[in-house]
C-alpha cells in the first residue's frame, strides 16, 4: 500500500510539473551605441559572447523585443567567399540525397523529385512542402512559387519550408509527394553568409529583394526592427546600434564522470543542463559540434527507488528525446547507477550510461535551465 501511495503521488507530481511549459530563448542584449560592424563585434566579444546569432523565428522575435527602441541594429551575419548548403529552418545539414553531386553553378536552391534532390534556380516556380511545428506535420502546396515566395508563405501560415534531416524524414516526404514527375521545393538552399560565432545555422530573414549587394560592398547585415525585423545587407563601415548575444550553455571538453561533471558545473557555472523543452534541446545541439566524445553528459539521472528519470534540479522528465531503448536501466537497482547523455552526432538522441563513464558535458549559466 505504501509503494502504491508513493507511485500515485509521483504520478500526480509528473502531471502537475509537465503541465507547466516555459520557452527559454537565447539571451540578447541591446547596445545603444553607434559602431561599425567590426567595432560592434569586438564589443560583444569583450562583454558577452558575440554579435547576435539568430537560429529560428523564436530567436528573431526575441531579438525584436530586445531592440524594440531602435530602427536598425547590427547582427552577426557576414558575407564570406565560401558557399554552403543550409536548411531554411536552421537545422544542421547532416543528411544529403542528391541525384548527382551538386555543382558550383548559380542554382542555389533544391527540389525533391522522384526520391532524390536536384539543384534548381531559386526563381523557377515550383510546388513546395511546408513544415508546421505545432502539429509536427509536413504540408504540400500545389501552387507554383519561387523558392523565396514559398519560404515566405510557409513562414506566414505554418513554420517554414521543410527540412529533411535523416532517412526517415526523406521517406516520409517522398511518400507525401507520391509522383515521380513532381518537383517540390524543400528548405535546402546555398549561400555564402556565416555567423560571427561560427554557429552553423541557415536561418535567414531577408527583406524583399535582399541581399542585393549594391555596389558590391554590402557584406554585413542589419535588422530593420521597424519593418518586422527584416534583414538587409549593408556596407560594414556604417554606424548602427547593435545586439549582442550571451550563450546560456557551455560545452566543457573535459572527460569526467557524471558526478565529477556535476560538481564542476556547480563550482564554475550554475549546473549541468536540464533539457526540459525542444527549445533547450536545440540550444544543446548548437554546442555539441565542439564535443570530443561521442556522448555528452546532461543533468539527467535515474532515481531507481521510484523508477523515475529526474533532472538535477529536482524535476521529473516531461519533454523526452530518448533513442529507442535509450533509457534502459536495471529495475532492481543492482549494478552501477546510471545517468543520461546526449549523442554528439546523428540526431542527438539521449541514452543511458553508467555514471563512471568519462565524457564531455554541458553546463548552464542560467538558473532556469
Amino acid at each position: 500500500m505504501k509503494k502504491m501511495a508513493q507511485t500515485l503521488y509521483f504520478s500526480l507530481l509528473v502531471i502537475a510539473l509537465c503541465s507547466i511549459s516555459e520557452c527559454i530563448q537565447r539571451r540578447y542584449h541591446y547596445i545603444n551605441m553607434n559602431k561599425n560592424w567590426t567595432e560592434a563585434q569586438r564589443y560583444c566579444r569583450e562583454k558577452y559572447t558575440d554579435l547576435a546569432t539568430v537560429n529560428n523565428i523564436n530567436d528573431m522575435n526575441e531579438l525584436m523585443k530586445t531592440a524594440s527602441s531602435s530602427p536598425d541594429v547590427w547582427i552577426g551575419l557576414k558575407r564570406t567567399d565560401v558557399y554552403k548548403w543550409k536548411w531554411s529552418l536552421g537545422d544542421p545539414v547532416k543528411y544529403l540525397n542528391w541525384k548527382t553531386e551538386p555543382s558550383t553553378d548559380t542554382n542555389n536552391c533544391a527540389v525533391m523529385r522522384n526520391g532524390t534532390w536536384h539543384q534548381q534556380d531559386c526563381n523557377v516556380p515550383s510546388q513546395f512542402i511546408c513544415y508546421n511545428d505545432s502539429s509536427k506535420t509536413n504540408i504540400i502546396d500545389s501552387s507554383s512559387q519561387t523558392w523565396r515566395e514559398a519560404q515566405r508563405f510557409c513562414r506566414q501560415y505554418h513554420t517554414d519550408l521543410t527540412s529533411v534531416r535523416n532517412q526517415t524524414d526523406h521517406q516520409l516526404i517522398h511518400n507525401i509527394i507520391n509522383d515521380p514527375q513532381r518537383s517540390v521545393w524543400i528548405g535546402l538552399f546555398r549561400d555564402s553568409w556565416e555567423w560571427s560565432d561560427n554557429t552553423d545555422s541557415g536561418f535567414r530573414y531577408w527583406g524583399n529583394g535582399e541581399p542585393n549587394s549594391v555596389g558590391g560592398s554590402e557584406d554585413c547585415t542589419k535588422a530593420n526592427i521597424y519593418i518586422q525585423g527584416q534583414w538587409n545587407d549593408v556596407d560594414c563601415s556604417g554606424n548602427y546600434n547593435f545586439v549582442c548575444h550571451e550563450d546560456e550553455l557551455i560545452l566543457i571538453q573535459k572527460n569526467l564522470s557524471w558526478t565529477e561533471a556535476l560538481s564542476y558545473c556547480r563550482e564554475n557555472h550554475v549546473d549541468l543542463v536540464s533539457v526540459d523543452s525542444e527549445e533547450i534541446q536545440l540550444m544543446v545541439t548548437e554546442v555539441l559540434h565542439q564535443a570530443s566524445t561521442a556522448q555528452v553528459w546532461l543533468g539527467l539521472h535515474y532515481y531507481c527507488l521510484m523508477d523515475l528519470w529526474i533532472w538535477v534540479r529536482g524535476e521529473v522528465v516531461c519533454y523526452q528525446n530518448w533513442a529507442p531503448g535509450g533509457q534502459y536501466h536495471l529495475n532492481d537497482c543492482s549494478g552501477e547507477h546510471r545517468a543520461g547523455a546526449v549523442q554528439s552526432g546523428g540526431d542527438h538522441l539521449w541514452i543511458s550510461l553508467p555514471r563512471s563513464q568519462q565524457l564531455n558535458f554541458i553546463c548552464t549559466k542560467n538558473l532556469k535551465n
